[in-house]
């Protein structure tokens, strides 16, 4: 029920039984000659003083049990007349009252009908309907003449109007009764409503909570993976580089005639040029400088001869299926896979021949990079190397998995000491 509505009720409830039976009293008042003598008229005034009185003790303690149980809420069906103990009480006296003081004077019915207005309410559910009743009896007097009836048409009137506001009474039960199962349903709909809004409030909080949480575990393996890029990075231009011209000094220091020694010398400072370029794109995050201005199969043919020349290692390079042009990051990527390769078996292998294959497949390109050298255990961990000193777990072998990882490839590594090497890259073919 609407607040505004609950307390239009409760003011009625409060002032509806002094203002009708004032109104009653006036007009009864006014009417009394009319109606002729009898004991009436004496008796109206005494019952009219009583039932004030009624009134006001019954008010005064609904007030006060309403502040001891505290104010309800708005929602509430209007049970304030209720409230208290002595509701059925009140309400029979009341009726009593109205009763005698209609069959002193019929338009005290005005007062009575106050029955219709809270039978329901004051009333315990079983008798709500028979206090309806009662004061269909006192209405249904009022409006044939008076009471008692004093003839026959009279009492034929009296019944007439009784089975009238009898009916009235039962259809309009029926209809407060229906209206009060809707304020009911409202009233469950509305804390059902109140409960699943605290659930969804609660649930919202917990996605914030969850979502705050996904996104710092985003932003940290966002640094994470950017850590491992780096690394992988600066151990395939960097490291390499600088182990290039490690040898390179050291075959110059090794040579005795001068024009070799100027050689070496010339590639130690085109390799520190070069790794200075390539640590600088990496920072960047560009592709590696070979692919510039070259396709993936340009680059590594110019990779191979260039490691061929400063390592005199026979290598040969094939490409096999249809070349197609490919996304920068899987051309990048197979890129420094075969460098990390023959960066590797520059070192370890001891190899006299390479052979380096890229393989153009339907949804797929591989490329696969071999040697005839010593070979190592790939079962090795970290840091127990093979009879060449190359190592079986080490970053190198990690990086190269860890860049085919990312674009949902694999590293695969045959080998056996004294057996050779071979590497093998699959990663989905991916066009620009």
């Amino acid at each position: 029920m609407p607040t505004d509505t609950v307390g239009l009720w409760l003011r009625f409830f409060r002032w509806g039984p002094y203002a009708l039976l004032a109104v009653a009293a006036a007009i009864a008042t006014a009417t009394a000659p009319l109606l002729g003598g009898g004991p009436g008229p004496a008796l109206t005034g005494p019952l009219v003083a009583v039932a004030v009185l009624l009134q006001l003790l019954w008010g005064l303690h609904t007030r006060r049990t309403a502040a001891r149980r505290g104010a309800g809420t708005p929602g509430d069906r209007v049970r304030l007349p209720a409230a208290a103990p002595g509701a059925t009480g009140y309400f029979l006296l009341r009726t009593a009252l109205a009763f005698v003081l209609t069959w002193c004077n019929p338009f005290f019915a005005i007062y009575a009908c106050l029955g219709y207005f809270d039978a329901m309410h004051l009333l315990p559910r079983r008798l709500g309907h028979a206090g309806l009743l009662v004061t269909a009896v006192t209405m249904a007097g009022s409006q044939s003449g008076g009471l008692p009836p004093g003839s026959p048409v009279q009492w034929v009137a009296f019944g007439g109007l009784f089975g009238l506001n009898a009916c009235l009474v039962v259809v309009f039960a029926h209809l407060s009764e229906k209206e009060d199962e809707k304020a009911a349903e409202r009233i469950a709909t509305i804390d059902a409503l109140a409960l699943a809004n605290g659930r969804l409030e609660q649930a919202l909080a917990e996605n914030a909570a969850l979502q705050a949480q996904l996104l710092l575990q985003a932003r940290e393996a966002g640094i994470a993976d950017e850590r491992r890029r780096l690394a992988a990075e600066i151990h395939d231009t960097l490291a390499q580089g600088l182990t290039g011209i490690v040898t390179q000094l050291q075959a110059a220091q090794a040579t005795s005639g001068p024009e070799a020694a100027e050689v070496h010398l010339r590639r130690a400072a085109d390799l520190a040029r070069h790794s200075l370029g390539e640590a600088r794109r990496s920072v960047q995050n560009l592709s590696p400088a070979a692919l510039e201005h070259d396709t993936l199969p340009d680059a590594l043919r110019k990779t191979v001869a260039d490691w061929s020349e400063r390592t005199g290692v026979r290598t040969r390079f094939t490409v096999t299926g249809t070349e197609l042009p490919l996304h920068e990051e899987v051309a990048a990527t197979l890129l420094r896979i075969a460098q990390e390769a023959l960066s590797n078996a520059a070192r370890h292998s001891g190899a006299a021949r390479a052979g380096v294959t890229l393989s153009y497949m339907d949804d797929e390109i591989t490329l696969d990079v071999r040697d005839d050298g010593r070979g190592f255990d790939p079962d090795a961990g970290p840091g127990r190397t093979g009879p060449g000193g190359r190592c079986g777990g080490g970053f190198g072998l990690d990086g190269m998995r860890a860049r085919a990882l990312r674009l949902a490839g694999s590293v695969t590594v045959e080998a056996a000491p004294g057996e050779g090497t071979a590497i093998s890259a699959r990663v989905p073919l991916a066009l620009p």
